[in-house]
């Protein structure tokens, strides 16, 4: 290495500088050509981003009138399905009176199984105590059965209205 140092003489001072300043030119004309690229994909990842957030803000108003448009529809309708129900509970004594209570009987395997139908659990076997009067009045029957048509028909709106809200959320996201 000295003898090369000898052979170039003070030149060799030189060369190290033009070769540094050299160097030191093409990293900063890189930098001018990377930096205006990565300012250009800043750029359009800050467009990108704002058109992603006002996406998501259409998204959630769109959602927000679904869940306002089918909260307001099915509750009515559930509201009227519950107030049929009521009047027709009312009319039983009309339709089922005191006399056809006194005429016609309910045996006691009939109640159970109403009972088990709405347990969802099998009936025992029967028995001959199943034969015996009931002691509950046609009326009494009439009551339950319509008021446990009512509760029925509301969970039946009650899934209607989910079904119609899951599928307005799906097309107000567009998929």
């Amino acid at each position: 290495m000295g003898a090369l140092l000898k052979l170039l003489g003070p030149r060799w001072l030189i060369l190290l500088t033009a070769a540094s300043l050299a160097g030191s030119a093409i990293w900063q004309l890189q930098t001018l050509r990377y930096a205006g690229q990565i300012a250009q994909l800043e750029a359009s990842l800050v467009a990108y981003q704002a058109q992603v957030a006002q996406a998501h803000a259409r998204l959630v108003e769109a959602q927000a009138k679904v869940v306002t448009r089918v909260e307001v529809r099915w509750r009515e309708r559930i509201k009227v399905v519950r107030e049929k129900g009521d009047t027709i509970i009312q009319k039983v004594p009309v339709y089922v009176t005191p006399q056809d209570t006194a005429r016609f009987g309910v045996n006691l395997g009939f109640v159970r199984l109403y009972n088990a139908a709405f347990s969802g659990q099998s009936p025992r076997a029967a028995t001959k105590s199943d034969r015996d009067p009931a002691r509950i009045s046609l009326a009494e029957i009439a009551d339950t059965i319509a008021f446990n048509a009512s509760v029925c028909r509301q969970w039946k709106e009650q899934a209607l209205g989910w079904q119609a809200f899951y599928e307005q959320l799906r097309k107000a996201k567009g998929k």
